[in-house]
């Protein structure tokens, strides 16, 4: 592994931190040092969606601070991303411009589903038990800056992950100037909770039960941290959550700073913390919650040590994305056994014509998820599939996936059976690059002829096979049935799309079997 000593910089809502972290095949990732700095974005993105000048400059002299020391230390790689706070002020792009000019070093900002993928991430890097513990029914939880991220997992694969728009800053900016004293300010909080999670119970846990709830919040942490160093465990029972809650739920920060010993900054979103913990600990009826010591900065470098084979993960974490695209498909009523066969179709294509797509593993996985949602349009609307399906995906969050990948599985759904776009056109109305457009237009080709191969929905193909012969892809279908209908929607929608990409006409051949 070329790679040896990686950091990890995440610009948070609060603060800014570098982690340094040692990654070998031998032994693994260590952490080698963290530095933070206190800077409370969140406040300014959240109040006035921007960041003011003065805070923008202490982030970069930050930032400027940390590429010193990573030089000093002869970092081999790093990825610097930036949260929520980046990514909800209406300058993110100035400012990621700014930032990049003034520091030298590339910056991502996260959308949510990656975000709270590195946090699931960095709970699994941490955790020998992780497999055990998500094998019952269990939920992550991230109480964030300007929301909470509810991630459930039943029989160790994730059921559904959810976005609640409360959160640990936002709401506190927004409620507690309005409150008439502590005591009320935690009653309207605990209501806007119960009416979120209302929701959330009603349609994606309903009889799921969940016994464990792990949760993700850097002020829970340094509240419970002395008991946990007591206790030699960062597992808090609902009791001794209760107890704390009680003593500090009305106290203000500086009183909180006073009596625990926390830095003041811990204590400022203290009491918004606990009160959603404790609004989710009641709703799932759960006896504890594990308060993990990890950032998205463990993610990363857990993430970055899996794509550098320096490590090899107990968990799949690419069966999770696409569990979670299993889930959507059902929600909106596909039809699960066409939607199995367009699906391992779609696939045999794809790694049969490697060397005419040249694309990789990722886009495998785009095309995968994109086969498993693309009948979702239906459930809106039997005359405008191609649409609806479209904006379906487009406003449901899909863990793991980027803004740009989620865009291309939407308009590969969407193309699917409305005529493609040249790039002239869709770019008039979308942000996709030439090279996504290429990625679209190549797993929409491959997804048509694969859909059109079990048109009659009735699963009439037993196998096929793939072979490139010339100008043609000839697909040999096992079938004891009549595939007219699929060989002419094929000639009539898959070809010339196919033709068009690819340069090559696939063709239908039919092997009976032996009777």
């Amino acid at each position: 592994m070329a790679v040896k000593l990686f950091a990890a910089i995440v610009i948070g809502s609060t603060e800014t931190e570098m982690k340094l972290y040692d990654l070998s095949q031998r032994r693994g990732i260590r952490q080698l040092s963290c530095v933070s700095r206190r800077i409370d974005l969140g406040i300014d993105a959240y109040d006035r969606g921007r960041l003011s000048t003065e805070k923008v400059e202490r982030l970069v002299e930050t930032l400027k601070d940390f590429r010193r020391q990573m030089d000093g230390f002869h970092v081999d790689g790093y990825r610097m991303v930036g949260t929520s706070a980046l990514r909800e002020i209406r300058t993110g792009l100035i400012t990621k411009d700014h930032i990049e000019k003034q520091t030298g070093l590339s910056l991502t900002i996260l959308s949510n589903s990656e975000q709270r993928f590195l946090d699931y991430k960095s709970i699994a890097s941490q955790t020998d038990s992780f497999e055990e513990v998500i094998k019952s029914g269990t939920a992550i939880v991230d109480i964030g800056g300007s929301s909470v991220q509810i991630s459930v997992f039943d029989k160790d694969k994730l059921f559904t992950t959810q976005n609640i728009r409360i959160g640990k800053i936002s709401t506190q900016v927004r409620f507690h100037p309005l409150a008439r004293n502590n005591e009320h300010y935690e009653k309207i909080l605990a209501q806007l909770m119960d009416l979120e999670l209302t929701g959330f119970g009603k349609l994606y846990q309903k009889d799921r039960q969940i016994k464990t709830l792990i949760a993700t919040n850097r002020e829970l942490q340094q509240l419970f941290k002395p008991l946990a160093e007591k206790k030699a465990s960062s597992i808090v029972s609902k009791e001794e959550f209760l107890d704390l809650y009680r003593q500090i739920v009305y106290l203000d920060p500086g009183e909180i700073t006073t009596r625990l010993g926390v830095p003041s900054e811990t204590a400022r979103f203290a009491v918004s913390s606990m009160i959603i913990c404790r609004s989710l600990l009641e709703r799932f009826e759960a006896d504890s919650v594990w308060l993990p010591d990890v950032s998205i900065g463990d993610g990363l470098a857990y993430d970055f040590a899996m794509q550098n084979k320096a490590i090899r993960s107990p968990h799949a974490f690419d069966e999770d994305i696409i569990a979670a695209s299993r889930s959507i498909a059902k929600r909106y009523k596909s039809n699960q056994a066409h939607t199995k066969m367009v699906e391992e179709i779609s696939l045999i294509l794809f790694d049969r014509m490697k060397k005419v797509h040249g694309m990789g593993k990722r886009e495998r996985l785009l095309l995968q998820i994109s086969a498993i949602l693309h009948n979702c349009g239906k459930y809106i609307s039997l005359k405008d599939v191609s649409d609806c399906a479209y904006n379906i995906i487009m406003a449901t969050e899909i863990i793991g996936l980027s803004h740009a990948e989620r865009q291309i599985v939407a308009n590969v759904v969407r193309f699917n059976t409305a005529a493609l776009l040249y790039f002239d056109d869709l770019n008039l109305t979308s942000t996709v690059s030439m090279e996504e457009y290429l990625v679209i237009a190549k797993l929409t080709a491959i997804l048509r002829a694969a859909n059109a191969l079990d048109r009659s929905h009735s699963q009439r193909i037993s196998s096929i096979s793939v072979v490139l012969k010339g100008d043609e892809v000839v697909i040999t279908a096992q079938s004891g049935e009549d595939l007219t209908l699929e060989k002419g929607t094929l000639e009539a929608g898959g070809n010339s799309l196919f033709e068009e990409v690819f340069n090559l006409k696939p063709v239908l051949h039919q092997k009976k079997p032996v009777s």
